[in-house]
């Protein structure tokens, strides 16, 4: 079964669930009226030889019970429609609320291809588990019973046959269905993995022709795809012969009742009326349960995609954050303070961050340096509220990070990360991301004050120009400076910046150093990066290896004393001297 997790977004549709439950079970009563009907008109005509006239109002009483009856079918059709499609939208929802509050260090483990096939296919493959087969199986419980009764109180042996027979079917169904989960997790994942190897293709084409392996993955896709057809084509197999048991046994069991009744009737020992009604009435015993089969195949893939669901949703943020507002005002003069700060990622045998100290204070510029893998990138995400500390505390005016709510703080925050991301949309829709509310003027001069308002009035279209996933059509530089243009767009009383001109040739990153000058007199600003020309004019360094600060201070005074700043200073200079 689904997990009980996933059951509580059909509360909110409880009501059309019943609706469709109620109208099915309706049809099975008008299913029972319309074969009394039948019967007695059969028995008038064919024993009694009744005319037209006088079967004429059992005809229409007929006629409207099988009208009524295709009503309650299509009602229950579609309120049930109705149920899935509200559960797929809180589901939808509450998963990508739910991703967001995961942040980037959950996405960093997983692939986005998978995530996308989930949240989209995923989700969609609920439709058939819950329009189809969560009604139908309240409604295999329900009709045969209210049939049976029926059943029995016209002819208790028939009544006895029914009883008897019908618990084989679901045992059948048991059995298969046991195999069938196992197909039905490896088609899933065979469409999982096809789905993210995909994506991961297409993202990094331009990479793979760069060294020429482009044409190595068709064969790895067609591999991936060879799997997920031969995983298909055994759930299908499954399901045509479950279908194929169920018919017979449901056949068979059809066919024991006829042979009995007509060897009663033609004994004289049942009386024709009914054993017309109850051979009527079989059919119609055995179709909730029948459907039950089709239906419990069919929604399979959906039982499948709540298990990947249910896990995503169970997964525990790393940082919860409050609930309540601690701080009442926007931060103006907040000092941001990491005190005895350690971290350790999971599985990783070695913290991170150990013992990091140091204070950012109001409008003032810190720089952050060090090699790959100093923890740089690492500090970035603590001061976001992506992780929290493992040990030690951050405190904005003396206040733990902690205690202040994770949205209301990142308001506070413009950040700029080293691989920024653009959006299908034009070059307006993504600076505006950062500020719905601001106008084309301030708009423009974010642009300006981020070197990206030249190059965006080369285009035909200006900043209606459409741009394609992750920047698609713009060089890194020109993606580099809209995301610049989007963080200073944001009104925030903080700027964190990681690598902000790494892509940038020495003009633009003239005009970007600038632009941070300016920022300086009214903000905060973090600074993470290698340039010299970024970090020199900062008010305060910091120097990272192996997550520890190494040294602290301006630039002239760490350039003065031997250490890893110098030695980062020297072989900058020597490789600009000769990149020059």
């Amino acid at each position: 079964m689904m997990d009980r997790k996933l059951f509580s977004h059909i509360r909110s549709a409880r009501v059309l669930l019943i609706l469709t439950v109620g109208l099915g079970l309706t049809g099975g009563f008008l299913a029972v009226a319309q074969a009394q009907f039948l019967a007695r008109i059969v028995t008038q005509v064919f024993l009694r030889h009744a005319s037209l006239v006088l079967v004429y109002p059992a005809l229409l009483t007929l006629l409207g019970i099988i009208g009524l009856r295709a009503l309650a079918a299509f009602g229950s059709e579609a309120a049930a429609g109705q149920v899935a499609a509200k559960v797929k939208m809180d589901v939808r929802e509450r998963l990508l609320s739910h991703l967001a509050k995961l942040g980037p260090t959950y996405a960093k483990g997983e692939q986005s291809g998978e995530i996308a096939l989930t949240i989209v296919d995923g989700v969609e493959a609920l439709e058939p588990y819950l329009a189809r087969y969560l009604p139908q199986v309240a409604l295999s419980a329900f009709v045969p019973l209210t049939i049976l009764a029926f059943v029995f109180w016209n002819d208790p042996l028939s009544g006895v046959i029914l009883a008897v027979t019908a618990p084989l079917i679901p045992f059948f169904m048991i059995l298969i269905g046991k195999g069938a989960q196992v197909i039905s997790d490896r088609q899933w994942k065979a469409l999982s993995l096809l789905s993210a190897h995909f994506v991961d293709v297409v993202q990094g084409l331009t990479t793979l022709k760069i060294f020429n392996r482009s044409r190595d993955q068709i064969e790895v896709i067609a591999r991936i795809s060879d799997d997920y057809r031969k995983a298909t084509m055994a759930s299908l197999r499954i399901a045509f012969l479950s279908a194929l048991v169920l018919e017979l046994l449901t056949t068979l069991s059809t066919a024991i009742v006829a042979v009995t009744i007509g060897l009663r009737l033609i004994a004289g020992d049942l009386p024709f009326s009914n054993a017309f009604f109850v051979l009527l009435l079989a059919p119609e015993f055995y179709l909730p349960i029948r459907l039950l089969g089709t239906q419990y195949h069919v929604g399979r893939d959906g039982v499948t995609a709540a298990k990947r669901i249910v896990e995503i949703l169970e997964t525990e943020p790393a940082v919860k954050g409050s609930s309540t507002a601690t701080l009442r005002k926007p931060i103006t003069l907040g000092r941001i303070a990491f005190e005895h700060v350690g971290y350790t990622y999971a599985n990783a045998p070695q913290p991170t961050l150990r013992d990091i100290s140091f204070q950012a204070e109001p409008m003032q510029m810190l720089a952050i340096v060090g090699a790959s893998g100093a923890g740089k990138s690492t500090i970035a995400d603590l001061l976001l509220g992506f992780i929290q500390p493992t040990v030690g505390r951050i405190s904005i005016d003396d206040v733990d990070l902690r205690d202040v709510p994770l949205g209301w703080w990142r308001e506070q925050v413009a950040w700029l990360p080293q691989q920024p991301h653009l959006f299908y949309g034009t070059i307006a829709d993504n600076l505006r991301m950062a500020n719905p509310a601001c106008s084309d003027l301030e708009m423009i001069a974010a642009a300006k004050k981020a070197g990206a308002d030249e190059f965006i009035r080369t285009f035909a279209d200006g900043y209606q120009t459409f741009v394609g996933e992750r920047g698609a059509r713009l060089s890194g530089g020109q993606l580099q400076r809209i995301a610049l243009a989007r963080a200073f767009l944001k009104e925030s009383e903080i700027l964190l910046l990681d690598e902000p001109t790494s892509a940038l040739d020495a003009e633009t990153e003239w005009v970007i150093q600038g632009a941070l000058r300016q920022l300086r007199q009214n903000r905060t600003v973090i600074v993470i990066a290698h340039r010299i020309h970024t970090i020199e004019r900062a008010d305060h360094i910091l120097v990272m290896h192996e997550g520890t600060i190494q040294q602290a201070g301006k630039h002239r005074e760490l350039l003065r004393e031997p250490g890893l700043y110098r030695e980062l200073v020297l072989a900058y200079s020597k490789t600009a001297g000769e990149g020059a």
